[in-house]
């Protein structure tokens, strides 16, 4: 069978194990169900995600007009600390901003190669660290706005990694860390403006398991631009990674807005 769509991020269901979904405009695959079988990825095209003109890809599926227009590519996204809109300050589009930001988000450690600190909105719970590949998570504060997040995601990055080593993330080379006890110690790293929102007695660990038979001893990644066709067995999805049998790996996210034909 062959399928053949635009790329956005695999969709997951939070279970055990996670379950990963790969949704065109026309069909979908359920990708658990291809573990331990032969796929071909074939690169077709480009396609924006936000204006739909079959122009090249520049970063985060969109084209380079769209991703220096968007709202939804400002600064802000990548460094929450520098969100505005609870000043009524815009950068983009306002009203879009607003919308974004002024919703109640998630500052966490994750476990995913290493401790990390990051952001979320709480409506990507767990939905985030799914994608990041994180074994385990647990929230820090949960807080009224993006700003207030960014500005402790910047205090804590001085004592955690911000970034996930993939490749490591991959081989699941994973150190065993009490996130617990790691929240308890805290407390006075964070801004004063967050302090009342420090909760540490929650019992909110999460537990993430990952549908993989077979974890890569190397890794070496799928780039569609240098390799246009490409054919594996897939042995395991981690974070929106598809691992195959000879070590390549493919993030699919990296390559949202590239147009392919899979086929079974």
């Amino acid at each position: 069978m062959i399928y053949e769509g635009v790329l956005t991020k695999m969709q997951t269901e939070f279970s055990n194990p996670i379950q990963y979904y790969l949704v065109f405009e026309n069909n979908f695959l359920i990708l658990n169900q291809l573990l331990d079988k032969n796929l071909e990825i074939n690169f077709v095209g480009y396609q924006c995600l936000h204006c739909s003109k079959k122009k090249k890809i520049f970063r985060q599926g969109f084209c380079y007009d769209c991703f220096m227009s968007s709202p939804a590519a400002g600064d802000w996204i990548m460094k929450p600390e520098l969100s505005t809109a609870h000043l009524d300050i815009e950068d983009r589009d306002l009203e879009y901003e607003r919308k974004v930001q002024l919703q109640p988000h998630i500052v966490y450690l994750a476990l995913s190669s290493e401790v990390k600190v990051g952001v979320t909105r709480k409506t990507q719970v767990p939905t985030r660290w799914i994608d990041q590949g994180a074994v385990q998570a647990i929230p820090i504060v949960e807080v009224p706005n993006r700003y207030l997040a960014g500005i402790t995601e910047v205090a804590l990055k001085n004592h955690y990694a911000d970034k996930t080593n993939w490749q490591k993330m991959l081989k699941n080379e994973i150190p065993e860390v009490d996130l617990i006890k790691e929240r308890m110690s805290l407390k006075y790293l964070i801004p004063k403006e967050v302090q009342d929102y420090f909760h540490p007695e929650k019992e909110d660990l999460y537990d993430l398991h990952f549908p993989v038979l077979e974890y890569p001893k190397k890794v070496s990644s799928l780039n569609l631009d240098k390799t246009s066709n490409y054919s594996g067995r897939l042995m395991g999805i981690k974070g929106q990674y598809l691992i195959f049998q000879d070590g390549t790996v493919f993030n699919v996210r990296t390559f949202e807005g590239y147009v392919v034909k899979i086929s079974l």
